[in-house]
């Protein structure tokens, strides 16, 4: 398995939240806890065992794990939604 770093960004691939696009915040052997600013904020990351998640090697633009709060948390999932997961023509 490769090196996967709290900021990368993760999309859930079972549960209810099926689809959701979360960002790492915690890595541990067997989870990884995910927040998403507005659901899960980082008061309450969701715990999630590695194989129902799939990471996605990206990290937001300027993305400083000391300094992070919800609002920046959802405004790199909205652009990551938004810019970087549309296929360039």
């Amino acid at each position: 398995m490769e090196r996967i770093v709290p900021g990368m960004f993760a999309r859930s691939k079972a549960g209810h939240d099926k689809g959701s696009l979360y960002l790492i915040v915690q890595v541990e052997p067997e989870y990884v806890y995910l927040v998403d600013g507005r659901q899960r904020p980082l008061s309450k990351p969701k715990k999630k065992r590695w194989k129902h998640i799939q990471i996605i090697k990206q990290m937001p633009e300027h993305w400083n794990p000391d300094q992070k709060n919800d609002d920046d948390i959802k405004r790199a999932i909205k652009r990551y939604e938004t810019e970087l997961a549309q296929p360039k023509i």
